[in-house]
């Protein structure tokens, strides 16, 4: 299935994100790196029949499990937007969406599980910034991607864990900053009123 315009998909940064990650760690291993190579970083199985979260033995899976909307980006005038062409449109706000995600390293050797787990806190030190000139690979509609590491409190954990249903794995959570969604249906500045009420704008 294919999405009109260039409106940024959170599918997109998600995906970016596990390619990347995959790829360093496949070259970490180049005996490991021919054509039909497995991957080692996934997302979840998404025809999981139970109520808790699986994750692959032998691979980091990548699990968005928060979104928040960012506010401190907000424009003067949130209904104002200009087109590529200079001229004043009136638009639904822009939408900037900040996303929680997890890393679970899963192996049956527990050791293994730990180096690859430090490989992925690795990897996000070295690169916590993807825009266009580093990153070609990146989705016209998103301007960059930058990465904090969370810490969780305890508390977090076991409630993050509980809302899995599962046990603990050795895991690390980043927040992706900054995902923002802008109305692609902009009305000229000369809308009828009628126009406007239908969009909810005025």
């Amino acid at each position: 299935m294919g999405w009109g315009g260039h409106a940024a998909v959170i599918g997109d940064a998600l995906t970016l994100l596990k390619n990347q990650l995959d790829s360093h760690l496949l070259a970490l291993s180049p005996e490991s790196a021919g054509a039909g190579t497995e991957a080692k970083v996934v997302f979840p199985d998404g025809d999981q029949k139970t109520d808790s979260a699986s994750f692959k033995t032998g691979a980091i899976t990548v699990l968005l499990y928060r979104i928040e909307q960012e506010t401190a980006l907000r424009q003067g005038d949130a209904y104002v937007r200009l087109s590529p062409q200079g001229v004043a449109q009136r638009v639904q706000p822009d939408i900037s969406l900040n996303l929680y995600v997890l890393f679970v390293s899963k192996f049956k050797d527990y050791a293994q599980a730990l180096q690859y787990l430090s490989q992925v806190v690795r990897f996000f030190q070295g690169n916590k910034v993807f825009n266009h000139q580093n990153t070609p690979g990146l989705d016209a509609g998103i301007a960059e991607l930058a990465l904090d590491f969370v810490s969780l409190t305890t508390q977090q954990e076991n409630e993050l864990w509980g809302l899995l249903r599962t046990g603990y794995l050795p895991s690390v959570v980043y927040k992706v900053r900054t995902l923002t969604f802008q109305d692609q249906d902009a009305a000229p500045p000369g809308a009828p009123v009628g126009e406007l009420i239908r969009r909810g704008l005025t």
